[in-house]
């Protein structure tokens, strides 16, 4: 379905609302429905017009990028890497040689197929301390100099709405995708075992067609923890079960906090003694520490921002803080 048939739908469906429920609400006009409608497809549609350079790319990067993502995009210090261990042979065949080494580093443009979805990302959602507020030229720039550290595009390069078709077919990784794996064949055997959807299958046994290879398990913590806390469905154990127990450093591992934290020293942010010293004193500190990591922030440590961290569980988020008001490690 094209992207104006599903905002007609949606306007249609608004209208019928509203008789519904006269005087509850009102339809959304064209303009607010253009504003929500934004997302860019893998065919280029719903980009807008718009141009930049690798140059003015690289300027914007220095100035919103380079804290969390380093001056060349290869930095993992605070997330992984978006650039690396892409060669020519890759741009030339479409398909990321480096990906059937489990001992390589995995940067986004790797496994990157469709340029759009890059695109896509950057105008939503970066900087993540401000998204959504790039102009189009500075997100087409930010994207070519990402694409000229990948050497896709060459250093005098002016990317637009005009010609990224054509960069579309120097993408490493654009013969990357598949459906051979269980999740998008909606006529294959199931790959779940959850009970709720599996209660009334006709099949003898279900047999699960996805499942993280061992090398990936742990990249992003314990999934299980991270998923939501009621219903049927449960995310894979991804940690050891030594891991999972209640204890506050393999927590701060767990939740991917060592990356930024050491634990008597900065890396990033500062060690744990160090955050644990300068609030001892404070009466709410847990409280406060708690609102920190949950929600981020930026100023008191410097100008390094703490990114939010909403999908800590409660009871981990507890014992960690709490272990912080007790004086953490000294």
């Amino acid at each position: 379905m094209c992207r104006w048939a599903s905002a007609l739908l949606l306007l249609l469906a608004l209208d019928a609302s509203a008789a519904r429920y006269v005087g509850v609400g009102r339809p959304a006009t064209e303009a607010e429905v253009r504003a929500w409608d934004i997302d860019v497809r893998p065919d280029f549609s719903g980009l807008p017009a718009g141009e930049g350079s690798v140059s003015d790319g690289e300027m914007l990067w220095i100035a919103k990028c380079t804290s969390c993502h380093g001056d060349f995009g290869d930095a993992s210090h605070v997330f992984p890497a978006l650039v690396g261990n892409t060669t020519a042979e890759d741009i030339a065949g479409g398909r990321v040689a480096a990906l059937r080494d489990p001992g390589r580093t995995r940067s986004m443009m790797m496994k990157l197929a469709t340029l759009s979805t890059l695109w896509d990302y950057i105008h939503r959602a970066m900087p993540w301390d401000a998204p959504k507020s790039l102009r189009a030229d500075e997100v087409y720039a930010l994207t070519a100099y990402l694409l000229n550290l990948a050497d896709i595009v060459p250093a005098d390069f002016v990317l637009s709405n005009k010609n990224i078709a054509t960069v579309q077919a120097r993408m490493p990784n654009r013969e990357g995708m598949t459906d051979e794996h269980g999740l998008w064949k909606v006529d294959g055997k199931s790959d779940t075992r959850n009970r709720a959807c599996m209660q009334d299958c006709l099949e003898k046994e279900a047999t699960v067609l996805s499942s993280l290879p061992e090398f990936a398990k742990g990249a992003h913590g314990e999934l299980q923890k991270q998923h939501r806390e009621y219903g049927a469905i449960r995310g894979t154990r991804t940690l050891p079960d030594a891991i999972a127990a209640v204890n506050p450093q393999d927590l701060l591992e767990a939740n991917r906090c060592l990356s930024c934290h050491g634990m008597t020293d900065k890396i990033i942010g500062p060690g744990f003694a160090q955050i644990a010293t300068k609030y001892q004193s404070r009466t709410d500190a847990i409280d406060y520490l708690k609102d920190r990591i949950r929600n981020g922030g930026r100023g008191v440590w410097g100008e390094v921002a703490m990114p939010a961290v909403p999908q800590i569980s409660d009871a981990d988020l507890d014992t960690i803080t709490r272990w912080l008001g007790d004086g953490a490690p000294h």
